[in-house]
């Protein structure tokens, strides 16, 4: 017998990650209306949420990471990739590259174009203006004073600059900002941080908004289910310090969990293709056949150049004196590495003439390692890492039991599609393309990864792309939004599910298609753009 947690509630969210965050602080803002969110992880109180480089120790850690692993790929030639998502309070903004990119104007104007009206660019960029407090401060692309604080850098790197020179060398033009609806260019990411700390969802909305008698957090919660009666969501189940406990809401039960955990929320509540459901013994609600497909994601090659005569991370990290400056560097200033995103320098540009727009982003590091939570190599190099920002590639997420706590079956069906695996070659072009500039001449790269071995045929480098490609974790589209012709659409323009009331899902899952960059402040637009019609509708 489940027991009931007291009171009734307005609203019900479902994951205290970027955009829960975001929703609940919205939604709470009116004193009249009862706010419940519930985070399977905990509080933010552990020092490597804060510092920058943290990523380094929560990435993989399962204090702070669900620990996900994919399905073996084909496309990798039967790789699994560890496939990291937060838990804790600001999900994955907490754990993330903090890299503030909406991605390109035309992204949004196509979701316009497939009949979701209010998603064009110039129906976003009001949301995302709202978000901001951005340091180059308000203009008709950003604006200050919201929750969401972004900042330029605060270091550079000689090795960095120079690939810079040698993309401009290249023909590609330097930008000082990636965000005002072309991203084509070259120049510093910025970041999500202020003042030298990481400033995750959780600083910027869910803190600040806790001080409402009208907003309950609820942490370290599994949520089983969505309860449904007569064709509308009621309330939630869910575990909590072994106690079985059900939610209810004379509202909305908004799902914003992710591309991974609302689909398997949707799942055990008897929501999705079901026959995938009915084998695992789970009651049907509700046949709906997008939820869980539709993956997509950004697979990335990460090609590594050992270089000559500039400093990199690599040989400051196993100088004692100089990393002991790192953090005293930090302590004084909030300055130095351990302010570091694990990408500083962006070039976004187009694998081939034939591209209308950019189509590929270069993440590139003054440092190189053979994965996240291994060592920095010993000797001095960089990495150079090109991803295809619109892969034609869809894959799945599916429960394998009806138990709350099992990890589904992560399927990103990485370069399945002809069009991916020529990007991906022709990405390793451009990049060797790139370490042949003039700029970079003195300092001698050498390719390490893939390595010269590797031929420059489409065969050799598809097959390279799939041994040295891994994910830079940015999985949207498994509950999309889509009109009622699309029989893959889990959700309508204004993110309410197709075929039940009172539940809606809000966060990167209903993306019909990935945006052309990193996916953490579209999904924060979402929250915004649909917390306001939440509010609208519930006038």
């Amino acid at each position: 017998m489940a027991k009931r947690l007291e009171g009734d509630f307005d609203y019900i969210v479902v994951g205290a990650g970027t955009a829960g965050c975001i929703v609940a602080n919205r939604l709470s803002a009116d004193p009249r209306k009862r706010v419940l969110i519930l985070e399977a992880g905990g509080k933010d109180n552990w020092i490597w949420f804060h510092v920058p480089v943290g990523y380094l120790f929560a990435i993989g850690n399962p204090r702070s990471d669900w620990m996900f692993k994919t399905e073996p790929e084909a496309g990798l030639n039967g790789r699994a990739l560890a496939y990291p998502r937060g838990k804790v309070i600001g999900g994955s903004s907490a754990i993330n590259a903090m890299i503030s990119m909406r991605g390109q104007a035309a992204d949004y104007d196509h979701w316009r174009q497939l009949g979701l009206s209010g998603w064009g660019w110039d129906d976003v960029l009001p949301a995302f203006k709202k978000l901001e407090d951005h340091f180059l401060g308000e203009s008709e692309h950003h604006g200050t004073g919201g929750g969401w604080r972004i900042e330029a850098p605060r270091l550079s790197w000689k090795v960095l600059d120079a690939v810079g020179e040698a993309a401009h060398e290249m023909g590609i033009r330097k930008t000082l900002d990636f965000n005002t609806g072309d991203n084509e260019g070259i120049g510093y990411f910025h970041v999500n941080q202020k003042r030298g700390r990481r400033w995750s969802s959780a600083r910027g909305f869910l803190k600040p908004a806790l001080a409402r008698p009208n907003l309950r957090l609820e942490t370290n919660v599994l949520v089983d289910k969505v309860i449904v009666e007569n064709g509308r969501a009621v309330g939630v189940r869910f575990s909590q310090g072994g106690e079985i406990i059900e939610a209810h809401t004379q509202g909305e039960v908004i799902l914003c969990s992710g591309s991974i955990g609302s689909t398997q929320v949707l799942h055990r509540s008897g929501i999705g293709p079901q026959e995938w459901l009915s084998p695992l013994g789970i009651e049907p609600v509700l046949d709906r056949q997008g939820v869980g497909r539709n993956l997509q994601d950004h697979l990335q090659q990460r090609a590594i150049y050992k270089v000559e005569g500039v400093r990199t991370l690599n040989e400051t990290y196993y100088n004692l004196f100089r990393r002991g400056w790192m953090g005293v560097d930090y302590l004084l200033r909030r300055r130095g590495p351990l302010t570091m995103a694990p990408s500083q320098l962006g070039i976004f540009t187009r694998s081939d003439a034939r591209q209308e727009r950019a189509n590929i982003q270069f993440h590139v590091q003054p440092l190189s390692l053979d994965k996240f939570g291994e060592p920095l190599h010993r000797f001095p190099a960089i990495t150079i890492a090109a991803c295809n920002l619109r892969p034609t590639s869809r894959g799945s997420v599916r429960i394998k039991s009806n138990t709350p706590d099992e990890a589904p079956a992560i399927a990103p069906n990485y370069l399945s599609t002809p069009e991916d695996r020529q990007v991906a070659a022709d990405a390793i072009r451009v990049t060797r393309r790139l370490m042949k500039q003039h700029a970079l001449a003195a300092y001698h790269p050498q390719e390490y990864l893939p390595g010269p071995t590797v031929g420059d045929d489409d065969a050799s480098l598809a097959k390279a792309a799939g041994d040295i490609g891994t994910t830079i974790f940015h999985p949207v589209g498994t509950a999309k939004m889509g009109t009622s012709s699309d029989p893959l659409a889990v959700v309508d323009e204004r993110l309410r599910f197709h075929g039940l009331k009172g539940l809606r899902v809000v966060d990167a899952s209903v993306m019909p298609t990935i945006t052309s960059g990193n996916t953490n402040t579209p999904t924060a637009m979402i929250a915004e753009k649909g917390a306001a019609m939440i509010i609208e509708d519930g006038r």
